[in-house]
This record gives structure tokens, C-alpha cells and sequence, in this order.
């Protein structure tokens, strides 16, 4: 769904942070805070104390597995659906009670909401006429949108892809300060992906509060700057994606050596916990990497190389998010090898749950 600002007015720029000019509108701020939204659908608890804040400047990630609660946030702060409890606050103002609502607020939740019959520029100017915006103003979202080569096709042959512009483009008509996009990235072939990153990330730039929902991390992982993962209805981290990314590399190295039994036992005996992965790759957790170069080196056992584990925001998630999951096939366990630090090195191997 394309919600279309209410008002002719564009927000004038205001630059309050050094390289980071944010919008001003009179008694608006760039901001999305949601308190303890609980609601239920029947018997189903789709929200249990949801709590989270978007801020300005930045692009906010919002993801988790299906039915973790993620359209019903989205709907309750746009008052699509009402809470059972709790708040959720645009600019520190309920959505209900903004007079131009839409020209402080712009979303795209689905991108099939609207007309298939009209052409694109009709369906843009339908939208801003009916909130009193002029011509000249849909023209320049179809341009920031890309949608000029196109934009005089009927919008029902368009592709998934291209409607999402279209949606964009949408809700970009009154220049609001706060964007919400769910899925944006679904549909676009590879140049509208790229597109897509640098395009949030300016948006960004520009002082916008920009919240994203999607299911595609590794485009999150170069798009987002925060990220909120929640979970059953309720956040299960709200943190950086640096933050996130770092903590579920928990300081592993990745070591290759010829001699792996030699490089276990000195490792172990340093205090080291191994986990062997293949014929002559082991991952270490508890030693950093300079230290097992300077050990490995003082022992003479030889090596080919030893690089600090980053995980992707995808391994992160899937950390976070195991315990989350409501709709799961069966898969197969896989398992590793580890030894952990002792008296003495119980053997070259011991079995280890990944």
C-alpha cells in the first residue's frame, strides 16, 4: 500500500549536524517511536510489548522470521490496525492525530495498491492532486524514482520491480521526514538492487528516519545502519548492524595448517577452544589472531594463514532468530569437531554441536 502526503508544502532543509542536513517541519521530528504495542488477532498474539525508536538519519533495519509481528508494527504506527496497548508515535504524535498525516510520513507496503488500467504518471498525479500537490512535484519523484523512460506505460504491465519505484516514488510526493518501506528490494533485478542501497542510504543522509523491513540480509548488511530484530511479537535486539555483526563473529579465527594436530595442542594448551572444519582448517575461539601467529611461531609449527572471523548480518540473524522461528522444516544436524582447553589434549578430536 502507497500512502500519498496531504499537502502541497515541501519541508524546508535545516542543517543542525555537521555533513548531515535533516528536515524541519514546525513541530515535527524525524522519528518513529513505538512503546509496548501488544495486539491480538483471536487467539493469535501477534505483538507482545513491542518497543522500539527509529531516529533520524539513518536507515533502520526491521526484520525477523514470518509472523513475527513486522506488518502489524508497521500498520499500527500508519493506524491501518489499532493496538490493544501501547503507542506508536510519528514525530511524537500518534498518526490519528496529524492534520496532513502524509506529508509527514510516506510508505510503500505493498506494491500492487493501485490502478493497473492508468498509466504510471496518472496514477502519480491522481494521488497529488487529490492532496493538492502540483505536476511539477510528480515529475520530480519520477525522476529521483527512475521512472522517466517508463512512466507513460499502463502501471498494470508493470513488473514487481517497477512498481516498487512507482510506490516509492508515491511516497516520496509530499517530501516527508520519515519513510517505511516493507520489502522494497522484492522484485528488483540486480542494477535496481544497487539502485535501491544507494537510494535508502540518501534518503538517510538527508535527516530522514528511514525504517526498512526485509527478509534479504546481505542487502541489509550494506544498506542499514541499525537494526531491529524481533521475534513472537517482541524485539529481540535493537542495536548497530557493526554492533550485531561483532558480537556473533565472538573473536573466531580461522586457521590452515598442514599440521593440524600440532597447531590443536599448542592452541589448547594456551587456553584456546578448537573446532577442526575440514583436513587442514580450524576454527579457534579465545585467542586472538596475533597471538596464535606469535604461538604458532615460537612453536615452529607452520601455518598458511590465520584471519579473524567476521560473520555476515545473515549468520547474526540466524543466531538471534533460531529460538523465534514459528514455521520450520526439518533439516539435517550438522555437527564440527572441537577441542577445549585442559591439562592435557584428550585426543585429535571430540565431537562439538555447532
Amino acid at each position: 500500500m502507497s500512502l500519498v502526503p496531504a499537502t502541497a508544502k515541501t519541508a524546508p532543509l535545516r542543517d543542525d549536524r555537521s555533513g548531515h542536513p535533516s528536515l524541519a517541519l514546525p513541530g515535527m521530528e524525524a522519528t518513529i517511536e513505538v512503546s509496548d504495542l501488544r495486539k491480538r488477532f483471536g487467539s493469535t498474539l501477534a505483538l507482545d510489548g513491542m518497543s522500539f525508536t527509529v531516529g533520524p538519519g539513518q536507515v533502520t533495519g526491521f526484520v525477523g522470521p514470518n509472523g513475527a509481528g513486522k506488518s502489524t508494527t508497521m500498520r499500527v504506527i500508519l493506524g491501518l490496525d489499532a493496538a490493544d496497548q501501547g503507542s506508536a508515535l510519528i514525530g511524537g504524535r500518534p498518526y490519528q492525530s496529524l492534520r496532513h498525516p502524509l506529508s509527514h510520513v510516506g510508505s510503500l507496503l505493498d506494491a500492487a495498491a493501485l490502478q493497473p488500467s492508468r498509466s504510471a504518471r496518472n496514477h502519480l498525479l491522481w494521488l497529488a492532486y487529490s492532496q493538492g500537490l502540483s505536476a511539477k512535484r510528480v515529475d520530480e519523484v519520477i525522476e529521483q524514482a527512475g521512472l522517466s523512460s517508463a512512466i507513460r506505460r499502463k502501471a498494470g504491465g508493470y513488473s514487481l520491480g517497477m512498481r516498487q519505484r512507482l510506490g516509492i516514488a508515491a511516497a516520496l510526493l509530499g517530501d516527508p521526514p520519515v519513510l517505511m518501506m516493507d520489502e522494497p528490494f522484492n522484485g528488483m533485478d540486480p542494477e535496481g538492487i544497487v539502485w535501491m542501497r544507494g537510494f535508502l542510504r540518501s534518503l538517510a543522509a538527508q535527516g530522514r528516519a528511514v525504517l526498512v523491513s526485509s527478509h534479504l540480509m546481505s542487502e541489509l548488511q550494506d544498506t542499514a545502519d541499525h537494526l531491529v530484530v524481533v521475534g513472537r511479537g517482541q524485539v529481540i535486539a535493537d542495536t548497530s548492524v557493526a554492533e550485531l555483526i561483532a558480537t556473533a563473529s565472538g573473536g573466531r579465527v580461522t586457521v590452515r595448517t598442514t599440521a593440524r594436530s600440532e597447531t590443536m595442542t599448542v592452541l589448547a594448551h594456551a587456553g584456546a577452544i578448537v573446532a577442526v572444519t575440514d583436513r587442514d582448517t580450524l576454527i579457534i575461539s579465545g585467542l586472538a589472531a596475533e597471538k596464535i601467529v606469535a604461538l604458532l611461531g615460537e612453536s615452529g609449527v607452520p601455518f598458511s594463514e590465520v584471519s579473524a572471523h567476521r560473520a555476515t548480518l545473515e549468520e547474526a540473524y540466524m543466531e538471534l532468530t533460531r529460538d523465534a522461528v514459528e514455521f520450520r522444516a526439518a533439516t539435517a544436524v550438522q555437527s564440527d569437531t572441537s577441542v577445549q582447553a585442559g591439562p592435557a589434549v584428550q585426543g585429535d578430536t571430540e565431537e562439538a554441536a555447532r
